[in-house]
């Protein structure tokens, strides 16, 4: 039995095995659209992360940290904007930035579209928008390093084109390649998979050597698998399958590490579901088998958002999990801390962050405020707002 707390908004509550949960609430935007994504990442070159946040009809970007709004650009299709991917990949200091928007998951034909955004020298000003070719239902995109030392695009669709209910053709990632004059230059893509009939959502694995390529893990109906960057093309392998007991696809998927090394996956399951499902490799058996699926909760409702650090310092596997109840009358909708102190993933304990505040349509996590703790950022759907969960917990010791 999950023994389940309340982390109130200016209290923290100090818990056997010395261990401090203390979240502090912070709204930063309460006049939002739809918080469809979120990033974290340093726009303006100051050493700060910035949020990035893609509104259902604009881009901004806050501004740490007083978090000064900023329009990046407005409205650049009918339909809704849905992904943002947001890094620096020329070493500069500055983040670069994409856009996926034309958001209709009921169009598997004509939906979807795929921007690059060009910087100006003052980035508090409105940025330039370079259309580039898609597929249909673009839904999620991330830059990915690859085996060549490039960072690509990588957009990963709803659908495959033309799909009615999942089935027809499977869906195309694609990787995109920067050109050297990113607004002038055709981008030319290559293929990163195609074996997945519904994908919802994909995380980025880094290396251990800067230099080296990145994986990501992709999800979707037909599982979870991880895609590596090979001198040969992507090459997949399978870490979970819907063949597997209670696997019934996978809609969310998050990576992390704990212990000095030892990876772990977490998963809302099915798509907009209600389980959050921890993934861990087999300990004995090949390297490259099946990993073992193990439940946390299954009381989510349309569970959407997931974010894996190590909040508390606990060198264990910690997850926060948000969901938004769409369409649900009456459903709360929150955000929550899972994690453990058992070295073996046993006696998982829950730390409520939100209690139906923010119905959570993303979540990231990133040190803020430079206390050397995670701080955690949220969007919301039909509670239209912006928030920062503050970690307050002892500051850990200066190395």
């Amino acid at each position: 039995m999950i023994r389940q707390l309340s982390v109130l908004a200016m209290f923290g509550l100090q818990l056997s095995l010395a261990v401090e949960v203390k979240f502090r609430p912070q709204l930063v935007d309460g006049a939002v659209g739809i918080g469809y994504g979120l990033a974290l990442s340093d726009v303006n070159g100051d050493g700060r992360s910035d949020i990035i946040l893609c509104d259902k009809d604009a881009l901004y970007w806050y501004e740490n940290p007083a978090w000064t709004k900023h329009r990046i650009v407005g409205q650049l299709t009918a339909r809704d904007h849905v992904c943002v991917a947001a890094r620096d990949i020329d070493g500069d200091g500055k983040c670069e930035i994409a856009l996926g928007a034309q958001w209709n998951p009921a169009d598997t034909k004509d939906s979807g579209a795929v921007f690059y955004l060009q910087a100006p020298a003052d980035r508090r000003q409105p940025w330039t928008p370079v259309q580039l070719t898609h597929e249909p239902t673009t839904h999620r995109m991330r830059w990915v390093r690859n085996a060549a030392g490039r960072y690509d695009l990588i957009v990963v669709p709803l659908h495959g084109r033309g799909n009615v209910q999942g089935k027809g053709e499977t869906v195309r990632v694609l990787a995109y390649h920067m050109p050297a004059e990113p607004m002038r230059q055709t981008w030319n893509t290559s293929l990163v998979c195609d074996w997945m009939h519904q994908t919802h959502n994909l995380d980025v694995m880094p290396s251990g050597n800067p230099a080296d390529p990145e994986s990501i893990y992709l999800c979707g109906r037909e599982g979870i698998a991880r895609v590596d960057s090979t001198a040969q093309g992507w090459h997949a392998r399978w870490v979970a399958k819907h063949d597997q007991p209670g696997l019934e696809g996978a809609g969310e998927v998050r990576w992390g590490v704990f212990a000095g090394g030892q990876p772990y996956l977490a998963t809302i399951e099915p798509m907009h579901g209600s389980q959050l499902v921890m993934y861990t490799p087999p300990p004995m058996g090949p390297k490259d088998g099946l990993w073992q699926r193990k439940v946390l909760d299954d009381s989510l409702v349309d569970g959407h958002a997931l974010a894996c650090h190590d909040l508390l310092g606990l060198y264990n596997r910690q997850v926060v999990v948000g969901w938004r109840a769409n369409g649900r009358i009456g459903a709360r909708v929150g955000v929550k801390l899972f994690y453990t102190t058992k070295e073996n993933g046993s006696g998982w304990q829950q730390a409520l962050l939100d209690d139906n505040g923010m119905a959570c349509e993303d979540a990231v996590g990133s040190d803020l405020d430079g206390d050397r703790d995670v701080d955690i950022v949220a969007a919301g759907r039909s509670s239209h707002n912006l928030k920062i969960y503050w970690n307050e917990r002892a500051a850990p010791p200066a190395q």
